[in-house]
């Protein structure tokens, strides 16, 4: 079996319950308009969303990354229990310190008329965090369904909470307005019930994930732990970066556009949403990086490993170019949604979502890139670039935004990823070169693009749903073919059957 088709099994075994959880949450996010008739409505949970990623990486400073690293190189029990004990001293430092300043976080972040959303979010992180080397050891000594069971029991109780509170229990109060139901909807906590539904689910991870925690030791290494930092400390800062170029945008959006505060609610409101669309580039990343870091740490050494890295990459963008063609082509689809929701606000938002997947599929490409300072131990030069690419965001941010508004924020994240991707490539041929199929994928890339811009120019002149539906579906299947006709030797060896 190939390196390319055990690496598609552990992405289909470890990604499948991401991409569900995600793609759950997901249609949470989109059927929230549907509960919540203004787009200003959503923008506190926006908000939330956005600060939780940054103090994600505080949280975790790299520990994750490093415990596959360093997984051959020290007793894995004793790596396991030294990296969890200093998981929970710092979480329970940062927990206390963030409680402690939560009324200056909740004045900074404009959530006065909701503290309680800061409270709840502190909840998720402490018990997300504790949580994050059990899922790595998990991932590390292959035990899939576990790791699925647990991710989706988690997403599954946020849904259902989502469902009851928000959707269930007001539409019969709505048609009984004496029932005993009423004790829910007297609280005022509206569509704050959605992170309740979060912090339900990360305290049942805590719960399901009881074993891996009891294989935790007392004995605690020190010297490893020095020798850990030393390789993560670095990752916070490209974590930190990563999260500026990420979440930014819609972190300063009130405070930079020229707009009243509620119009300007409004406007981040539908930003945070069509931006979920884009996501969907990124939920494809997610569930691709939860196999490929443990599989590119174990290739390490490997006498072809560089081969096998450069056809990763490959199959990485040809998925990528599917996942854009699929937005792309069909973008018409989600403007006839928010229409059919009386959301017609939204649809003008989304003429930024083809940009925004463009930007993401370079973020990806930028995640497969980043494996040569990892596994050179430079991850000074991944946070050299990450830096770069936060001062750039938080510059055309600043620059574009009150000019152009969420459109000025798509080009400054498709900037950055794009001037990032650029980046790290050259570097990494400097110092870890591999033979990557560059011509190739920017035929590919270029493919992609051109099919995108007939199909919008034949509905310019035709602007009809089901034709852009047809169109649509015919460029995905040309598409499809030129990929097996283009690769056919290298299908046919992952595909060949033992004898």
């Amino acid at each position: 079996m190939s390196e390319i088709k055990k690496l598609a099994g552990q992405t289909l075994w470890y990604g499948v319950p991401t991409i569900t959880s995600r793609f759950l949450g997901y249609l949470m996010n989109l059927s929230l308009p549907l509960f919540f008739a203004q787009p200003a409505t959503t923008a506190d949970l926006t908000q939330i969303y956005a600060i939780i990623p940054f103090l994600n990486v505080l949280f975790t400073y790299g520990l994750e990354t490093a415990y596959f690293r360093f997984n051959k190189e020290a007793d894995p029990n004793q790596l396991y229990s030294t990296l969890s004990i200093a998981l929970l001293g710092s979480t329970i430092l940062f927990t206390g310190l963030l409680w402690f300043f939560s009324g200056q976080l909740t004045e900074w972040a404009n959530l006065q008329a909701h503290p309680e959303y800061i409270q709840w979010m502190i909840g998720i992180l402490f018990f997300d965090t504790l949580s994050t080397l059990a899922f790595a050891k998990l991932r590390q000594d292959n035990r899939p369904k576990k790791y699925a069971a647990v991710r989706l029991s988690s997403v599954l109780l946020n849904l259902v909470t989502v469902l009851v509170f928000i959707g269930w229990i007001p539409y019969q109060v709505q048609q009984d307005p004496n029932s005993w139901l009423t004790l829910f909807t007297k609280n005022d906590i509206g569509i704050g019930y959605y992170l309740i539904g979060n912090l339900a689910g990360s305290i049942l991870t805590f719960v399901l994930l009881f074993h891996e925690f009891s294989q935790i030791r007392s004995a605690f290494n020190r010297a490893l732990f020095k020798k850990v930092m030393q390789y993560s400390y670095p990752l916070i800062i490209v974590g930190m970066g990563g999260m500026v170029n990420d979440m930014l945008s819609r972190l300063i959006y009130q405070h930079v556009v020229d707009l009243p505060v509620e119009a300007a609610k409004d406007q981040l409101g539908i930003f945070g949403n069509i931006y979920r669309i884009a996501v969907l580039i990124t939920i494809l990343i997610q569930a691709f990086r939860m196999a490929a870091e443990p599989f590119f740490f174990k290739q390490k050494g490997e006498e072809h490993a560089q081969k096998v890295y450069a056809r990763v990459m490959k199959f990485f963008v040809i998925a990528c170019c599917f996942m854009f063609l699929f937005i792309s082509l069909f973008i018409e689809v989600f403007g006839w949604f928010f229409i059919v929701i009386q959301r017609p606000l939204w649809v003008k938002g989304l003429q930024v979502v083809p940009l925004l997947a463009l930007g993401n599929i370079f973020l990806g490409i930028y995640y497969n890139l980043s494996i040569w300072y990892k596994l050179t131990d430079k991850n000074t030069y991944g946070a050299y670039i990450t830096i770069a690419g936060a001062l750039i965001t938080i510059a055309l941010n600043i620059l574009l935004i009150p000019k152009l508004y969420y459109l000025g924020a798509a080009l400054a994240t498709f900037t950055c990823y794009t001037l990032m991707m650029i980046a790290s490539y050259y570097m990494g041929q400097k110092y870890y070169p591999v033979p990557y199929a560059t011509k190739k994928l920017m035929a590919y890339l270029g493919v992609v693009l051109l099919m995108y811009g007939l199909q919008k120019s034949v509905l310019y002149f035709a602007p009809y749903l089901w034709l852009g539906i047809l169109i649509g579906i015919i460029m995905i299947g040309l598409f499809a073919w030129l990929v097996s006709w283009a690769e056919a030797k290298e299908l046919a060896k992952i595909f060949k059957k033992k004898v």
